[in-house]
């Protein structure tokens, strides 16, 4: 990838990921980082919740959470309509939870202000 990152947690600086395990385009209406890996100061209970409205409702999901201040950062889809079952099983960061730490420059920016070029999952 072009642009190599750090993902840390937006509250507390935890590192979670990096864009080298990026895996996927974020679809329509979720403002996310697809990834295959995380790091361990990522954590997820056993309890399945419930979508119940915007681009996750009616989708079955746990929610990813910061180990070291316990702020949401993501989900991991269970089940979901056909259009976002590409998703299921993958680490799903919320853009407006991440932090980059962006390494050829040195300089830090919110998840929600970069572009990162076009990964597809291959089938």
């Amino acid at each position: 990838p072009e642009e190599l990152a750090v993902f840390h947690c937006s509250c507390c600086w935890t590192v979670l990921g990096d864009s080298l395990q990026l895996c996927g385009q974020e679809p329509p209406g979720l403002d996310i980082l697809i990834c295959f890996k995380v790091t361990d100061d990522v954590t997820w209970e056993d309890s399945l919740l419930l979508g119940l409205e915007g681009a996750l409702l009616g989708c079955a999901y746990y929610l990813l959470t910061c180990r070291s201040c316990g702020l949401a950062v993501g989900f991991i889809l269970h089940s979901s309509a056909s259009d976002l079952a590409h998703l299921r099983g993958l680490f799903c960061f919320f853009k407006k939870s991440i932090i980059c730490y962006l390494l050829e420059n040195q300089m830090i920016i919110e998840a929600s202000k970069l572009e990162f070029p076009a990964v597809t999952l291959k089938e």
